[in-house]
């Protein structure tokens, strides 16, 4: 697998943001409601970023711990990478969306006697913003640190890496391509 390219995560965060400013200019048009998820989202987010990090952090013991007795399982190793992965983009996803509908409340917000869609809008980004972080850092720590053989194990020529450096990937605690 790939890492998370981080300029992949601004652009759909931004394109998103500019749907999310678009969809609440419709909506104020027609005397609809903002398209904000509720608040009860809040805690399902809350849940998927513990989960994530719980077993991240059960990677990054494994990945740390220097008496390796058992061999971690590949599979939850893989799916703990794509679970922070996940988490990143859907972040990325509810950040960019609530962003955009936060500064369309902007240019309406002395001029509203509820400002609750405001707060959530706001609320909801944030929560966005901790489960792109969340997923970045348990990215990280599904990372094998380069072993003591690899430094300098390219074919015998000084200054080639091992198959990981060369190709700009890195590798994860699953060991798969």
């Amino acid at each position: 697998m790939k890492p998370i390219n981080a300029r992949l995560l601004l652009v759909i965060g931004l394109a998103v943001a500019v749907l999310g400013w678009f969809a609440t200019v419709l909506t104020s048009r027609y005397s609809m409601a903002t398209p904000v998820l509720p608040a009860t989202a809040l805690m399902t987010m809350g849940v998927i970023v513990a989960l994530t990090l719980v077993l991240g952090i059960r990677v990054l013991r494994w990945r740390n711990s220097t008496k390796k007795k058992t061999m971690l399982n590949p599979i939850l190793a893989a799916r703990t990478l794509v679970l922070a992965q996940a988490c990143a983009y859907a972040g990325t996803v509810l950040l960019g969306w609530h962003a955009g509908i936060f500064l369309d409340q902007l240019r309406v917000w002395s001029l509203r006697s509820d400002q609750g869609v405001t707060w959530l809008a706001l609320a909801m980004a944030g929560g966005g913003l901790i489960m792109i972080v969340v997923g970045l850092l348990v990215e990280r720590f599904c990372r094998v640190p380069p072993e003591d053989g690899d430094a300098g194990a390219g074919n015998g020529i000084p200054g080639r890496g091992s198959r990981s450096e060369t190709k700009g990937e890195g590798e994860y605690a699953y060991r798969g391509d």
